[in-house]
């Protein structure tokens, strides 16, 4: 049993084709076939049950993929231990971004961390938290940003920041003549919204359950982008919540629309995860200290109530 058959089984059980994982791991058809007959063979077992379209795993060749997994993170774990003892920053590494964070937060560290890093190759990918668990799971991920807790088995969750929601409130509205608001006068049934996918607003109803006003069928305008529903409130069509760090690019003419919530302000918990395997983790330090850099000087806020992206309702204090 070699690395390199763990890392065809692995190509296989992914792309569901033998011809895509030959060229996914750069070699052709039939010497990654053989190489999996052989391993087959040497095991005395079928991983694939080559009979069916797309191909399946067998009940024991998904225990396989499962166990290949680990031992090719872990002898990749050898190349992670001489970098750290060299002190070498650097290689590819494969970043996943939320989209609620990537055009805010990305282009106020990524300058500064290639800069300072100029050996590391970053390769980022927007994708919502079910992709991004998933790649992250199935090794196509060093590490990602999203919003927490999210409480995955095998994922570690290192925080960044605690980013508040803010109102987004349009004119002639009652609202707007409040210099902070309380959570409870939150109405669901005039709140614009994000799509499905979107964890923040999965964070939103979290938020709005815990007013009075919640019921569950009655969910209006959804959209795909926070200045989609920007536009939409300034029709007069329902409020909406926006992330802060998404607050400072506002127009002047639409700042005066923002309001605060009361302390303790909801917020969002955002931090960098990664697999519990700790691979690259000078590259996700070097992160996470680079974004800390930068963060501090937009986000002050120190009395805040995370709410959970998760479909259960949590929420914890944060002084």
């Amino acid at each position: 049993m070699t690395i390199t058959q763990l890392h065809y089984v692995l190509a296989v059980a992914e792309h569901k084709n033998f011809t895509k994982a030959a060229q996914k791991v750069f070699v052709t058809q039939p010497t990654l076939s053989m190489q999996i007959q052989k391993l087959e063979e040497e095991l005395e077992v079928t991983i694939f049950d080559r009979t069916k379209k797309p191909i399946q795993l067998t009940e024991v060749g998904q225990k396989i993929v499962q166990q290949a997994r680990n031992i090719v993170n872990e002898s990749d774990r050898i190349q992670d231990i001489v970098d750290q003892q060299k002190g070498f920053i650097g290689g590819i590494f494969r970043l996943g971004v939320i989209p609620t964070v990537m055009p805010t937060l990305l282009p106020m560290f990524i300058g500064n961390f290639l800069k300072k890093y100029p050996k590391v190759k970053l390769k980022i990918e927007e994708l919502h938290t079910e992709a991004i668990l998933e790649k992250l799971k199935e090794g196509h991920l060093d590490a990602a940003i999203a919003a927490t807790p999210l409480e995955v088995e095998g994922i570690k969750e290192n925080v960044l920041y605690y980013e508040p929601f803010v109102a987004y409130i349009p004119d002639d509205t009652e609202l707007l003549k409040q210099e902070k608001l309380d959570v409870d006068e939150l109405d669901i049934n005039n709140m614009l919204l994000l799509e499905d996918g979107h964890c923040f607003k999965d964070g939103v109803i979290n938020l709005c359950k815990a007013s009075r006003n919640y019921e569950d069928d009655q969910l209006q305008l959804e959209s795909g982008s926070f200045e989609t529903l920007i536009k939409l409130a300034n029709e007069g069509l329902g409020m909406t919540l926006l992330p802060y760090l998404h607050t400072l690019d506002l127009k002047e003419s639409e700042k005066k629309n923002l309001r605060m919530f009361k302390d303790p302000v909801p917020a969002r918990e955002v931090s960098l995860i990664y697999n519990r395997s700790e691979l690259k983790m000078q590259i996700i330090e070097a992160l996470r200290n680079t974004i800390a850099g930068v963060i501090k000087g937009a986000i002050t806020f120190q009395n805040v109530k995370i709410i959970s992206p998760l479909n259960k309702k949590k929420e914890y204090q944060v002084n």
